[in-house]
C-alpha cells in the first residue's frame, strides 16, 4: 500500500461533553430524532455514560457521541473543534427543520449559503454549535430509524462539515496535506468574522461528508474545554489493514499517538494535531452489534467485556437518564 493510498473516505464519529446527560439524551433522541444506539461508558473513565447517537445502525460517519461529566460550560475560543454540521437530503428537508425548530422552541439562526451548501446554525441546550447542511444525497446511505419522531426523509443523515478553529494554519496544514493526505480546495468569509478565512480541506472522494473546515482565528483566546464543546473528531478508516497503516505512517512522521487502541465496538488511534485539537482515526467494525441485538440497542447499558467483572459497582455509579 502506498502512501497515497491512505485516504479518510470521511468523518467516523464526533464527541463532545455533556454535564447535564439526561437532558441530552432527550435532545438528541426526541428533538432531533437520532437514535442512541449505544448506552455505554468511557472507556478511561467509567464513572461517566458514554451515549452513542446516530442512524437506526449506527452507520460509520452518523454517530455524534457524548462524555458524562460534570463541568463548567466550555469557554469558546481557539485550538478546537468549533462547530459540527449534520447532513440532511434537501431544501425541503431544510425547511422542515425550520418548522420544527421553531416549534420546539429553539433558537436558530436564517437559511444562508455556506461553502456552496444551504446551512441552519442552532445550538443544543449545553451550547454545543450545530448546523444542518444540505448535502444532496451525498455520503453512504444511511438507515432510518423507525421510531424517530422526524419522518424518515427529513432524518439527519450524518456528519459534515466539522470545523475547527485554530491561531495559525500553518503547521496544521502540514499535518492535514502532508501526513493525513487532505486536499485543500477552496476558502471563505469566516461568517463569525468576515475579515478572517475558513479553509476547506477534502478527504478521500470529497463531498460535505469528507470535508474538514479550518477557521484561522488569531484574534480568538485559547478554548476552555468544558460541557457544550467537542471533546475529538474522529476519521473513518474501513479496515484494520489501513488502521495499522496509518498507525505505521504517524510513527513514521514523528507524531506522537496513543498507539492502537481496542475500543471493542471499533479500533482507534489518537493523536493532537500542531494546535492541538485531538483527532481519533477510527475503524469502519466491528460495529455496535456485535454484544446486542441490533432491535434494542441502546435500551441498557453495555459493558465491553473487560469491564462486566465491575458491572455492578458501574452501575451504582451512573445517574438515572430515562
Amino acid at each position: 500500500m502506498t502512501m497515497s493510498d491512505l485516504q479518510f473516505p470521511g468523518f467516523h464519529h464526533l464527541t463532545a461533553v455533556s454535564a447535564n446527560i439526561r437532558e441530552n439524551k432527550r435532545f438528541y433522541t426526541q428533538d432531533l430524532g437520532m437514535r442512541l444506539i449505544k448506552r455505554s461508558v468511557n472507556q478511561d473513565d467509567v464513572s461517566a455514560y458514554h451515549l452513542f447517537y446516530a442512524d437506526a445502525v449506527g452507520t460509520p460517519g452518523t454517530d455524534v457521541t457524548f462524555f458524562d461529566w460534570p463541568v463548567d460550560r466550555e469557554r469558546r475560543g481557539n485550538h478546537s473543534v468549533t462547530r459540527t454540521a449534520l447532513r440532511v437530503r434537501d431544501e425541503a428537508s431544510l425547511g422542515y427543520w425550520q418548522s420544527r425548530l421553531d416549534d420546539l422552541k429553539i433558537t436558530r439562526g436564517e437559511v444562508g449559503a455556506r461553502a456552496g451548501r444551504a446551512t441552519l446554525d442552532f445550538e443544543d441546550p449545553e451550547g454545543q454549535r450545530l448546523s444542518l447542511v444540505v448535502d444532496g444525497g451525498a455520503g453512504d446511505e444511511p438507515t432510518p430509524w423507525a421510531a424517530s419522531p422526524v419522518p424518515a426523509e427529513h432524518q439527519i443523515r450524518g456528519l459534515g462539515p466539522i470545523t475547527m478553529t485554530v491561531p495559525s494554519l500553518r503547521n496544521t496544514d502540514l499535518v492535514l496535506q502532508k501526513v493525513m493526505n487532505m486536499r485543500p480546495v477552496r476558502e471563505y468569509a469566516d461568517p463569525e468574522s468576515p475579515t478572517h478565512t475558513v479553509h476547506v480541506y477534502e478527504m478521500g472522494a470529497g463531498g460535505p461528508q469528507a470535508e474538514l473546515h479550518v477557521a484561522v482565528r488569531p484574534d480568538l483566546p485559547p478554548a476552555q474545554s468544558g460541557a457544550g464543546g467537542v471533546h475529538h473528531v474522529a476519521f473513518r478508516t474501513p479496515d484494520d489493514e489501513q488502521y495499522h497503516a496509518w498507525n505505521d505512517r504517524l510513527n513514521r512522521f514523528g507524531l506522537r499517538s496513543s498507539g492502537e487502541v481496542d475500543r471493542y465496538y471499533f479500533r482507534s488511534l489518537y493523536f493532537r494535531e500542531p494546535n492541538g485539537v485531538l483527532f481519533e482515526i477510527a475503524t469502519d467494525g466491528p460495529g455496535f452489534g456485535v454484544d446486542e441485538d441490533m432491535a434494542t440497542l441502546g435500551d441498557k447499558v453495555i459493558l465491553p467485556p473487560r469491564f462486566e467483572p465491575r458491572r455492578a459497582q458501574i452501575l451504582a455509579g451512573l445517574k438515572p437518564i430515562d
